[in-house]
C-alpha cells in the first residue's frame, strides 16, 4: 500500500469502451486543449494529416472493476474521474474495461538483431492509434473490500485472481498494474491502524504488487480531492512506462547500421519523440523530432518512395512546428516551416502525378496557416508583415497550381481503370505508400503496367475532385486575415481570387456579389485596367444568371470613359445593351463555356418574358463610372421671390455610337417643383419594326452624339413657402428604354457626381491649345452646384427712427417711427414689428418693456416685442407714424429692431407672370441705457459724525446725497421717505427739501432727516425703509409721466443700552459770560441704577455744580445734573468731560458715555467795542 496515497479516491465502470479524457484536440483547436479517444480515421490525401497525429497525446489509463450500471458507488467514481475535466489536470486519458479484456499481442520474441531484417516502410499507420486508445500505460484493478472485513481471506485471493486475469490479459506488456481498494469509511492516520498495515502488506504479497500501486479510496464525501490525488499517483506510474518505453526503442539503435537501415533511424526517433508527449516532456519530444526531421533529409528520394518521405516529413514538420508555438518560439517554428518548404518544393516526384506534390504543398502551408493562427488566439502576436494570411495564400496559389496541373495531365484519365489499384487505399500499412506496392523500397516499381493503371486511377480520382471548393476556403481565411491586420489591397486583391474561383465553381452568383464588393475600391484607386477586368467576369456572371439590373450597370460601365475594352467590344457591349432594353435577349458573352449558354438562354428567355408589376428599375451613378455623365446647378447660388429659378443640365455621353434617351427628371427638394423639371425624348429606342434608329436621325431631346455636351434648362417660380429658405437638387434620373416595356432609369444623387467624380481630384483637365470658341461648353469647368437659396424680395419702403439717445434707466423713453412707402403701388397688409431684438440674452428680454402708449408701464407688465401691429394699406409715397416707448430697467447695451412687412403684387418673367410676394424690411438701433443719478445715502449722529449702529430711543441723522449722472438735465420733482415701522421721524414730519430741484450733468442735491430708533426692539438689524424719488428728462417735462425711482434704505444695528444722556446746551458760548449745562440721565432698565457723577477740571472753564455726587435712579425715571460753566478761552475749545460710574450696569461704559455727550463747543471771544463800552 503507498503510504503517501493511503485516501486517494478514484472511480471507473464494468461497461466497456466507457472513455473519458481531457479533450480531445483538432488541427484548428487550441494548442493547449486536452487529448481525446481518436477515431480510426486515416486521411489518405497528400499531406493530409491523421487525427491521431494532430491531437495532443496523453497516457492511456484502463479502468477495470467497476459497475457503473448498477452501482451508484461506482458510478459515482466514474464520474468524478469523466466529468468535468479543467485543464488544471493531469493530462490522462481514462477508459473503462473489463478485467479480461484482450489488449492488442506484443512480439513473442523481441528482436536483439537488424542484420537480416530489411524495413517495408517508415511508419505504420496503426502504431500511434495503438499506443494511444489501445495498450494503456496503467490498468487499475477495482475492488471493494475494507480493513475489517470477516471474510478477509477470500476477498484477499479474490482481488489476487482479477490481478492474475489482468496481468494474463496484457500478454507480456510493460504495463503497470495497481489495486484500489474502494471502502467505506474513512482510514485512520498513518501508523494508528495496526491491523491496516498488516492487511496492506499481506494484499501487496498476494497480488504481486508493490506498495506504491495500491491505493484506498474512502467514499466519504471530498470525493472529488480524492480523486485528484490518485490521478497524480496514477500520473506519475504512466509516466514511467513511458519512460521505459522510450529507452527500449533506443536501445534498438545500437542494433542499427545507415546502409540498409536509414528508414529505421527515422522511425525509431520519431516513437522515442511521441512516448516523451505521452510522458508530457515536450522539450524531449521536440528534440527526438528534429533528429527524425535530420534523419529523413538523409534518405535517397527516388520517385517510388518520394510520397512516403514527403508524407512522413510533412508529418515531422507539423510536430516540429506545433511544439515550437507550444514553447513560445514562433521565430524557430517559421524558421523550420521555410527550411522544410524549401528542402521539398522542388521533389515532385512522378511527372505524371505533378498535381500531388502541389497538393502537398498547399496542405503544407494550410496546416502551417492553422497552427500559426491558433498561437495567435492563445496570444501569440503577429505582425502586418508576418501572419498566416501570406500561409493561407500560398495554399491557395499551390491549390491554384494544382488544378492547372490536373487540367494538364487528368484529360487522358477518363474512367477508373479494370483492375483498380487503388482498392487498398484506405487500409495502407504504411504512410505514404501506393496502394498497389505496399512494402516495396526499390527504386525501380516492381510491376511497370500495374504503376501505370495506379497512376492512370489517381488521376482519374482527380478529375473528380472540384478543386474551386478547395481554393476559395483558403482564399477566404487568407482574406479573413489580410483583413485582420489591415492589408485592403492584399484583401481586395484574394476576393478577386475568390470571385474568380466561384466563377469556375460554376457558382456565378456570389462570384457576382464578390466582385461587385471590390469594384468600388478598384474605382477608387483608379485601377482602370484592373477593373475592365473584373468588370468583364462580372458581366458574364450577369449574363449567366440572367440578372438584368446587374448586367444593365456593368455595360453601363464598360462603355464608361475610363474603360480599357477596346473599340470592337465596347460595340458588342452597346447592342447588347440596347437589346436588353429593348426587352430582347442579348448574345452569349465570349469566353462562357457552351455548357452553360444554353442554360442562360432559357433564363433570359423566361426573364424577358415575365410580367412584372414594375418594369423600371435604379441604376445608382454615383457607385459607377458610366458612360454618361450629368452636371446640374442652378444657375445662381441665389433667387429672389421675384425672379425666376433657372435649373441647368449637362449630360455627355462616351459610348461607341449615339444613344437615345427616354426622360429627363430632377427632383429638388420641394416636390411642386418637379413637374416643372422634365423632358421626354418622345423616341422609342428603336423603330416599330424592330431596327435600331438611324445615326443621323437626331430629333427628340434626348438623343445624345459620342461627346458632345448637351444643356437643358428649366424655370420655375417660386413658391411663397421657400422663401427666405434653400432648394437642393436631391437627384437628378435620366430614363434609358420604355418604361412599359423595360426601363433603367439612371439615378445621380445631388447634382449628378458618379464614382470617378469622387475620386478624381487630381486628374488632370484636358489639355486644350487657347481660349474655347464662343458657345463652347468646357465639361471640366462647369461645377455642379446643387443648392441655391431663396430670398425675399428687397423692399422698397424706408424705415426712419427719431429719438435721444442714451436712455435713462427706468425712464419712459419715445422712439418716433416714419415708414415712407417708396414701392410703384400700394403695400398690402403690412405689419410692424418692433422692440428688442430676436434672439438677445434672456436677461435683456427680462429688463426691457415695449409699449405703444406711455401711460400703461405702471398698470400691466409689458413685453420686450410687440408683434403684428398693422398698419393698413399704404399708398404709394406716403408715410406713416408711430411712436414707440421703451423701459430699460436695467444698465446695459440693448439691440431693438423695427421691421416691416408686408404683401405687393409684381410681374415675373418675360410672361408678367402676376406673384404676390412677401417683403421684409428691418432696422436695427442701439440702444445704451446710463443711470440717471447716483444716490448715497449715509448714517449720522446728531454730532455728524458716521455711525453704523443707532442706540435704542436715540435720535440719529438720515444723509442723502444725490448726484446726476445722465447727460440730460432732469427734474425732480418730488422725493419720499418711508419708514418701516421700526424707526419714526425725530420732528414729527418729512418734507422733502429737494422739490422742484433741476439738475445737470455732475451736479449734487442733498436731503438731511432726523429719525429716532424705536424705544423697545430686540437687538439686531432693523429695516429704516425706502427712499423715492419722482423724476424725468427735463426735455419730456410735459409730454411723459414722472418715473420713480425707489432705493432701499440701509439696515443698521440697533443696540440696548441701558442708560442715555441728553445734553441741553446752547449753540455756542462767549468768553466770561456764563454757559448753563443740563445733563440728563434716563434709565432704561427695569432696575433701580447706582450712579457716580464726576466732573472733570478743565482750564478753559471755571464752573459751579457738583463736582462729584452720587445718586440712584428709578427704572424708567430720570436725573437731572446742571452746571454753569464760565468760559475763559475763546476758540473750539473741549468742555469738562463728566465722568459716570454705575456699578449695576457694567456695559455702560465710558466711551458709550462719551458718545452720547458734545465734547467740544465753540466760545466767541470778547469784541473790543463791547470793552471800551464798559471802560
Amino acid at each position: 500500500m503507498s503510504g503517501s496515497l493511503p485516501e486517494n479516491t478514484t472511480s471507473s465502470s464494468a461497461v466497456p469502451a466507457a472513455t473519458s479524457s481531457t479533450g480531445s484536440t483538432p488541427l484548428s483547436s487550441s494548442l493547449t486543449s486536452v487529448p481525446g479517444k481518436i477515431p480510426a480515421v486515416v486521411s489518405a490525401g497528400p499531406g493530409d494529416l491523421p487525427v491521431e497525429l494532430t491531437c495532443r497525446p496523453t497516457g492511456l489509463v484502463v479502468l477495470t472493476g467497476l459497475d457503473i450500471t448498477y452501482n451508484a458507488v461506482h458510478r459515482a467514481i466514474w464520474d468524478s474521474f469523466s466529468a468535468n475535466r479543467r485543464p488544471d489536470r493531469v493530462p490522462l486519458n481514462f477508459k473503462i474495461l473489463p478485467g479480461d479484456h484482450e489488449y492488442p499481442k506484443c512480439r513473442s520474441k523481441q528482436r536483439t538483431s537488424y542484420e537480416w531484417y530489411i524495413p517495408k516502410g517508415i511508419l505504420k499507420t496503426s502504431w500511434m492509434k495503438k499506443h494511444l486508445d489501445e495498450v494503456p500505460s496503467l490498468v487499475v484493478v477495482f475492488f471493494d473490500l475494507d480493513w475489517d472485513e470477516q471474510l478477509w481471506t477470500e476477498h484477499k485471493l479474490e482481488c489476487a485472481s482479477k490481478v492474475e486475469v489482468v496481468r494474463s490479459s496484457l500478454q507480456g506488456r510493460g504495463s503497470k498494474v495497481a489495486v484500489v481498494l474502494i471502502q467505506k469509511n474513512a482510514p485512520l492516520p498513518p501508523g494508528e491502524d495496526v491491523v491496516a498495515a498488516e492487511r496492506a502488506a499481506a494484499l501487496c504479497a498476494a497480488c504481486e504488487l508493490s506498495a506504491k500501486s495500491l491505493f484506498v479510496l474512502p467514499c466519504v464525501d471530498h470525493l472529488l480531492g480524492y480523486t485528484i490525488r490518485l490521478e497524480n499517483a496514477f500520473y506519475e506510474l504512466a509516466q514511467g512506462y513511458y519512460h521505459t518505453e522510450a529507452r527500449r526503442v533506443k536501445a534498438h539503435k545500437e542494433f542499427l547500421n545507415r546502409t540498409t537501415h536509414q528508414l529505421l533511424f527515422v522511425r525509431h526517433a520519431f516513437k522515442i519523440a511521441f512516448f516523451n508527449e505521452l510522458k508530457q516532456d515536450t522539450h524531449l519530444a521536440l528534440k527526438q523530432y528534429k533528429m527524425a526531421y535530420s534523419h529523413i533529409t538523409e534518405l535517397r528520394a527516388h520517385d517510388t518512395n518520394m510520397l512516403e518521405l514527403k508524407t512522413i516529413a510533412g508529418f515531422i514538420n507539423y510536430k516540429i512546428c506545433r511544439l515550437c508555438f507550444y514553447h513560445n518560439t514562433p521565430l524557430d517554428a517559421i524558421s523550420q516551416f521555410r527550411k522544410h518548404v524549401d528542402l521539398f518544393k522542388s521533389k515532385i516526384g512522378c511527372a505524371e502525378l505533378a498535381f500531388e506534390h502541389s497538393a502537398w504543398m498547399s496542405k503544407q502551408f494550410s496546416i502551417f496557416g492553422d497552427l500559426f493562427d491558433d498561437a495567435i488566439k492563445l496570444g501569440l502576436t503577429a505582425i502586418q508583415t508576418q501572419h498566416p494570411g501570406f500561409y493561407y495564400q500560398q495554399a491557395a496559389n499551390h491549390a491554384i497550381a494544382r488544378k492547372q496541373l490536373c487540367r494538364g495531365l487528368c484529360h487522358a484519365a477518363t474512367s477508373m481503370p479494370a483492375s483498380d489499384p487503388l482498392e487498398e487505399k484506405d487500409d495502407l500499412e504504411f504512410y505514404g505508400q501506393r496502394p498497389w506496392r505496399q512494402g516495396h523500397q526499390s527504386i525501380d516499381p516492381p510491376d511497370p503496367q500495374m504503376e501505370k493503371e495506379g497512376i492512370l486511377a489517381l488521376q482519374f480520382l482527380e478529375s473528380q475532385v472540384d478543386h474551386s471548393w478547395i481554393i476559395i476556403p483558403l482564399l477566404s481565411s487568407a482574406v479573413a486575415q489580410f483583413k485582420k491586420y489591415k492589408s485592403a489591397r492584399m484583401k481586395r486583391h484574394l476576393m478577386v481570387q475568390m470571385g474568380e474561383e466561384y466563377y469556375h465553381a460554376k457558382d456565378y452568383s456570389k462570384a457576382l456579389t464578390l466582385l461587385g464588393r471590390v469594384t468600388w475600391d478598384y474605382r477608387l484607386e483608379r485601377w482602370w485596367p484592373l477593373l475592365t477586368s473584373i468588370l468583364v467576369t462580372s458581366l458574364r456572371c450577369a449574363y449567366l444568371v440572367a440578372s438584368v439590373e446587374e448586367y444593365v450597370s456593368i455595360c453601363l460601365e464598360l462603355l464608361g470613359r475610363y474603360s480599357q475594352s477596346s473599340p470592337d467590344e465596347k460595340t458588342r457591349v452597346q447592342m447588347n445593351l440596347i437589346r436588353v432594353m429593348s426587352n430582347n435577349s442579348p448574345e452569349p458573352e465570349p469566353g462562357c463555356s457552351p455548357d452553360v449558354i444554353d442554360s442562360a438562354k432559357q433564363l433570359w428567355k423566361a426573364k424577358m418574358s415575365e410580367q412584372e408589376a414594375s418594369k423600371t428599375f435604379r441604376v445608382e451613378m454615383r457607385n459607377l463610372v458610366p458612360f454618361v455623365e450629368c452636371k446640374a446647378r442652378f444657375s445662381q447660388s441665389m433667387f429672389t421671390a421675384d425672379s425666376l429659378v433657372t435649373v441647368e443640365v449637362y449630360i455627355r455621353s462616351s459610348c461607341q455610337f449615339p444613344i437615345r434617351f427616354s426622360k429627363l427628371a430632377i427632383h429638388l427638394s420641394n416636390q411642386a417643383y418637379n413637374t416643372h423639371c422634365v423632358i421626354t425624348g418622345g423616341q422609342p429606342l428603336v423603330s416599330p419594326d424592330g431596327a435600331t434608329i438611324a445615326e443621323g436621325d437626331t430629333e427628340g431631346d434626348l438623343y445624345l452624339m459620342p461627346g458632345q455636351i448637351k444643356l437643358h434648362t428649366f424655370q420655375f417660380v417660386v413658391l411663397p413657402e421657400d422663401v427666405s429658405s434653400k432648394i437642393e437638387i436631391t437627384s437628378v434620373a435620366l430614363y434609358l428604354g420604355d418604361e412599359a416595356t423595360r426601363c433603367a432609369m439612371l439615378w445621380w444623387q445631388g447634382g449628378g457626381s458618379d464614382a470617378a467624380s469622387h475620386t478624381n481630384v487630381l486628374e488632370p483637365s484636358t489639355q486644350r491649345r487657347g481660349p474655347p470658341l464662343e458657345g463652347e461648353i468646357v465639361w471640366e469647368t462647369i461645377k455642379i452646384g446643387a443648392m441655391t437659396n431663396i430670398q425675399s424680395r428687397p423692399a422698397k419702403v424706408n424705415i426712419d427712427l427719431d429719438h435721444q439717445a442714451p436712455c435713462l434707466v427706468n425712464e419712459i423713453y419715445p422712439i418716433k417711427i416714419t415708414i415712407t412707402n417708396n414701392e410703384e403701388g400700394a403695400i398690402i397688409q403690412p405689419s410692424l414689428s418692433l422692440g428688442l431684438q430676436e434672439g438677445s440674452d434672456p436677461n435683456l428680454d427680462l429688463t426691457t418693456q415695449v409699449s405703444l402708449e406711455s401711460n400703461k408701464f405702471d398698470q400691466v407688465s409689458l413685453p420686450s416685442r410687440i408683434k403684428g401691429i398693422t398698419l393698413g394699406t399704404t399708398k404709394a409715397a406716403t408715410s406713416v407714424e408711430k411712436t414707440m416707448y421703451v423701459r430699460c430697467t436695467q444698465l446695459g447695451s440693448r439691440n431693438l429692431s423695427v421691421k416691416i412687412s408686408y404683401n405687393v403684387e409684381v410681374k415675373v418673367g418675360p410672361q408678367t407672370i402676376p406673384v404676390t410676394c412677401t417683403c421684409h424690411q428691418d432696422v436695427q438701433v442701439q440702444l445704451q441705457a446710463v443711470m440717471p443719478f447716483d444716490v448715497s445715502i449715509k448714517l449720522a449722529s446728531l454730532k455728524f459724525e458716521p455711525i453704523d449702529h443707532v442706540n435704542a430711543e436715540e435720535t440719529f441723522l438720515l444723509l442723502t446725497d444725490i448726484k446726476c449722472t445722465s447727460p440730460w438735465q432732469i427734474d425732480l420733482d418730488n422725493s419720499e421717505l418711508t419708514l418701516s415701522g421700526q424707526v419714526t421721524a425725530g420732528n414729527g414730519s418729512l418734507q422733502s427739501q429737494i422739490k422742484n430741484v433741476s439738475l445737470k450733468e455732475s451736479e449734487h442735491a442733498g436731503e438731511c432727516l432726523c429719525l429716532q430708533a424705536p424705544v423697545k426692539h430686540q437687538s439686531g438689524l432693523i429695516s429704516l425703509g425706502s427712499y423715492t424719488l419722482e423724476w424725468r428728462r427735463k426735455a419730456f417735462a410735459s409730454s411723459l409721466p414722472l418715473v420713480k425711482t425707489i432705493l432701499p434704505l440701509p439696515e443698521v444695528t440697533l443696540q440696548e443700552v441701558p442708560m442715555s444722556i441728553d445734553t441741553n446746551i446752547p449753540a455756542f458760548g462767549l468768553v466770561r459770560s456764563p454757559l448753563p449745562v443740563t445733563f440728563t440721565i434716563h434709565n432704561r432698565t427695569g432696575i433701580v441704577q447706582t450712579v457716580e457723577a464726576n466732573v472733570e477740571p478743565s482750564e478753559a472753564f471755571m464752573f459751579s455744580g457738583h463736582k462729584q455726587v452720587f445718586f440712584r435712579i428709578l427704572p424708567s425715571n430720570s436725573e437731572c445734573l446742571s452746571y454753569n460753566l464760565y468760559p475763559l478761552l475763546p476758540g473750539y475749545v473741549r468742555l469738562p468731560k463728566l465722568h459716570l460710574s454705575t456699578p449695576c450696569a457694567p456695559t455702560m461704559t465710558q466711551d458709550v458715555a462719551d458718545k452720547m455727550m458734545p465734547s467740544h463747543i465753540y466760545i466767541k471771544p470778547l469784541g473790543k467795542e463791547l470793552i471800551l463800552d464798559k471802560q
